[in-house]
């Protein structure tokens, strides 16, 4: 088994790659292209300032231009909390695609329930047929269970890496079952602590982006990992996960080893 087989986001039905290609960290157009032609295709483009890739736009619009509309999963990231501003910027960004509908609005980083009035606003959005599925980001991990009781999103972004694997506990055992969201993890190098040489218990080597991303991966609970680049060979290097597969249980050891000491002397990050 590896990571290049594709797999269905929860009760969306969509089918997509197993990396998540973020547009916030400025990689070439050429980059997104490449990870889509390897099966990469779930998308996060930012709605508004924050995340939004020029580049990445580019690519959609080339992917689109060779009939590749219905393989592409484009997910339109809101960080706004104001139901006007979240249509008004949405709209926008559908145009600027080039797009008659996104496949995923995501409601950004939300750490408690999300007022009714932007829930409002998203479900006239999805009637509208401006978006097929509703989604939103959260480190609250035990907000996300009462979420999907309620029945309106169809995908939670969670952070999880290494280090942060509470999700293991409150989150993924209380997100199954018939209409399973579809579960898509961020931020897998913790904001890159876990690549660092100084951050590392003694004798034990950092962990490679690679090494994050397979960790991620390797739990049956996650649909996709996001990954972001900033170059082509970055974009690259990352791919090159999609031709392993699961951590052994050897490898697991060594990566619990390293995520509970970089927890320990940073817990909050």
């Amino acid at each position: 088994m590896n990571f290049q087989e594709k797999k269905v986001l929860g009760r969306t039905g969509l089918t997509i790659g197993r990396l998540g290609i973020s547009s916030s960290f400025g990689a070439p157009a050429e980059a997104y292209e490449e990870a889509f032609e390897r099966g990469c295709n779930y998308f996060t483009w930012g709605s508004f300032f924050r995340g939004r890739s020029s580049e990445m736009k580019t690519a959609i619009k080339n992917i689109i231009m060779k009939n590749q509309r219905d393989n592409l999963v484009v997910s339109v990231v809101s960080y706004a909390h104001n139901a006007y501003l979240t249509e008004k910027f949405f709209v926008k960004g559908l145009k600027d695609l080039g797009i008659e509908y996104s496949d995923v609005l995501l409601l950004g980083y939300f750490s408690k329930q999300p007022g009714r009035s932007i829930l409002e606003g998203a479900l006239r959005l999805k009637k509208k047929g401006l978006v097929r599925f509703l989604g939103v980001t959260s480190h609250n991990r035990k907000l996300l269970p009462e979420l999907h009781r309620e029945g309106i999103f169809d995908i939670f972004h969670i952070r999880y890496n290494a280090a942060n694997r509470g999700a293991e506990v409150d989150a993924f055992p209380n997100l199954t079952g018939n209409g399973r969201p579809g579960i898509v993890s961020f931020t897998a190098t913790r904001w890159r602590q876990l690549l660092k040489q100084k951050k590392m218990p003694k004798n034990e080597k950092a962990m490679s982006a690679a090494d994050c991303y397979r960790f991620v991966l390797s739990n049956p609970s996650v649909d996709v990992c996001m990954v972001g680049a900033n170059s082509l060979q970055q974009m690259r290097d990352n791919l090159t996960v999609l031709e392993s597969g699961p951590l052994t249980e050897e490898e697991l050891s060594r990566v619990h080893k390293i995520g509970d000491y970089v927890y320990k002397n940073k817990p909050y990050l």
